[in-house]
């Protein structure tokens, strides 16, 4: 349990207004008596999706003396519009109140540092942990039944309906449509995401021909690939569907409407793997299928790489592997095996076969992938950076590839004269990459976060508009326009270290009944980096242990220090703490991009906490 011996009182709830509350605002005080959990998130990000999906079962069960409220402080200028966000709350299912934090007011006043992070409040209205990054629902369920039973025997937990109230049910036929695909007689297939099924519209893109829903149900499919006829009839799958929510990867016969699974058991991956049999390897929020080099390509997105999957005539057959990135997130290019994505979510094939183009949204960056020597079965591949600068500077500014900025594409295709269209979700806008000139522009403005594109022919354009929950049919512009507008860094309250030596101490607690397993070494490890990279003399790379000293230049100035943990921590016995041969365990886990400033005299120490007290 924590120490109760130095209370923290919860700082109050500051923002530009509620949802999900009726309209009403919401203090700390009339909540009062209950065990409130903060959950500071903002709806570009996979792990702040993956915390919402792993809270919804404490939070129906305890809907009577637990209260979540979800406090979004955005990341992109985008998330700050509230009508983006009003409907990112009715796309992901959020059935709690949530906080519109835009100037990061309530952000700052508990000292986050990461999406996600968790705070537990007693209902005395006392601080007591904080959680960063996603896997803590077992942990955060143990502290939160040890608080209910300790203030129920106290007298101060006040049971009873929380303040959550539905909005009213949508109603359009379609609801936050993710990705699309043409089928061969000018039908389109669509994943109809918040409705968790593929729908196939007719060419004039409104009638439905039909609807295929999955048994088991699908939970936010994304991207819809139509197989080559070869492959088709060797499995008997025409399309593949990324089941993302399911962490599956789905199979569908169109005649049939039959279902198979592909690859994926259901649950979410949690360690670090290279792959192994398709139907008993993990996934994590496959987001893009692509068909490239014989196999079919997945955006990974919830582990910010690329994975192939070998089909064969029996799933039980098929084979899974990564194809590219370490799981780290950021933008690093170079060999397959060591370069960084952030949430690639779009994928599309050259026409000559030889190129696979990533629209990497957390990174507002376009990235190209080729084949390094022959294709085979263990295919290397080299990861090329063509826009884009990093995590946290996207805007809207055309001109030459190495300046220009995107936010938060999630769709890309390649037009018949070979360059690469994107849909720039954030922006609203198609924009368009001639890889002959280096060229950035704009081919179309004023969309509703447009998250995929078709090429129907030379002159048309099928835009996925999600947030206006339609497929639109546009002509590809003669000539392009050339936007000069507003570069963008995400705006956080800066770090203040001292110059020189800082000791880098992660906080990490196990929750009741679990501890570090110390039988076969240090089962912690902390990887730390910069930017720029000469901001850390000392202290970079990847190595065992929850602590680090660093040596920061003064003479390089500001910047980013990027860290990333891992914590393994496994059941022990709850009577003696013995830990079983067989323990089952559970893997932490957080990546944090924090702006630094160097001011003389200020800390020598910087504190993160994974799971804190």
């Amino acid at each position: 349990m924590t120490d109760r011996r130095a209370r923290v009182r919860a700082p109050e709830l500051v923002g530009r207004g509620w949802l999900n509350t009726g309209g009403r605002e919401l203090t700390l005080a009339e909540l009062r008596g209950k065990v409130v959990v903060l959950d500071f998130w903002t709806f570009c990000c996979v792990n702040c999706l993956h915390v919402l999906d792993e809270l919804r079962p404490l939070e129906q069960e305890l809907a009577d003396s637990l209260v979540l409220v979800g406090v979004h402080s955005p990341k992109f200028v985008h998330e700050a519009d509230p009508d983006a966000l009003g409907a990112a709350v009715e796309r992901y299912a959020v059935h709690h109140p949530v906080l519109d934090d835009p100037d990061l007011v309530t952000w700052q006043a508990y000292a986050a540092r990461a999406w996600p992070t968790l705070v537990v409040i007693d209902p005395e209205g006392y601080v007591v942990a904080s959680m960063s990054g996603e896997g803590h629902a077992h942990g955060l369920e143990v502290l939160v039944r040890e608080l209910l039973a300790e203030h129920d025997a106290k007298g101060t937990l006040r049971r009873g309906d929380g303040p959550y109230v539905a909005p009213p049910p949508p109603t359009s036929p379609l609801r936050f449509p993710g990705k699309a695909v043409a089928l061969d007689d000018g039908s389109l297939l669509v994943s109809d995401t918040a409705h968790h099924e593929i729908v196939r519209l007719a060419p004039d893109l409104v009638t439905e021909q039909r609807r295929y829903a999955s048994h088991p149900p699908l939970a936010e499919p994304q991207g819809v690939l139509l197989l080559p006829r070869d492959v088709a009839a060797r499995t008997g799958v025409d399309v593949a569907v990324a089941d993302s929510v399911n962490h599956q990867v789905r199979g569908l016969h169109l005649a049939s409407g039959e279902w198979t699974t592909l690859a994926g058991t259901g649950s979410q991956l949690r360690e670090r793997t290279g792959g192994g049999p398709a139907l008993a390897q993990d996934l994590s929020t496959p987001w893009d299928l692509a068909w490239w080099q014989d196999r079919l390509v997945v955006a990974m997105a919830g582990t910010h790489q690329l994975w192939s999957l070998d089909l064969r005539a029996d799933p039980q057959d098929n084979e899974v592997q990564v194809l590219a990135g370490t799981s780290a997130e950021g933008i690093r290019d170079g060999e397959g095996a060591d370069c960084w994505f952030a949430q690639p979510s779009g994928l599309a094939v050259s026409a000559d076969g030889e190129v696979l183009w990533v629209a990497d949204s957390e990174t507002s960056a376009l990235r190209r992938v080729t084949v390094v020597g022959g294709a085979g079965p263990g295919l290397e591949v080299r990861v090329e950076t063509v826009v884009g600068q990093g995590l946290f500077d996207f805007g809207h500014v055309d001109g030459q590839a190495d300046d220009a900025l995107l936010q938060h594409p999630l769709g890309v295709a390649v037009l018949p004269d070979g360059s690469v269209a994107l849909a720039d979700t954030y922006n609203g806008a198609v924009r368009r990459y001639d890889p002959t000139t280096g060229e950035v522009s704009t081919l179309l403005g004023d969309l509703a976060e447009p998250s995929d594109l078709v090429v129907e022919d030379d002159q048309t354009l099928l835009v996925v508009e999600s947030a206006a929950h339609r497929v639109e049919r546009v002509g590809i512009p003669a000539v392009a326009r050339r936007v000069q507008g507003v570069a963008h860094t995400t705006q956080r309250p800066p770090t203040e270290l001292a110059p020189g030596a800082v000791d880098l101490v992660v906080d990490f607690v196990p929750p009741t009944g679990q501890k570090l397993d110390l039988r076969w070494g240090d089962p912690t490890q902390l990887m730390v980096s910069s930017s720029p990279a000469a901001l850390l003399r000392e202290g970079s790379g990847t190595a065992q242990g929850l602590t680090r000293r660093l040596e920061l230049d003064p003479r390089v100035g500001d910047g980013i220090l990027h860290v990333s943990v891992r914590a393994a921590a496994c059941d022990g016995d709850p009577v003696t703490g013995e830990m079983p041969e067989h323990a089952a365990c559970h893997l932490y886990q957080q990546d944090w991009g924090i702006p630094v400033v160097l001011v003389a005299g200020a800390a020598g120490v910087l504190s993160l906490d994974l799971r804190g007290a």
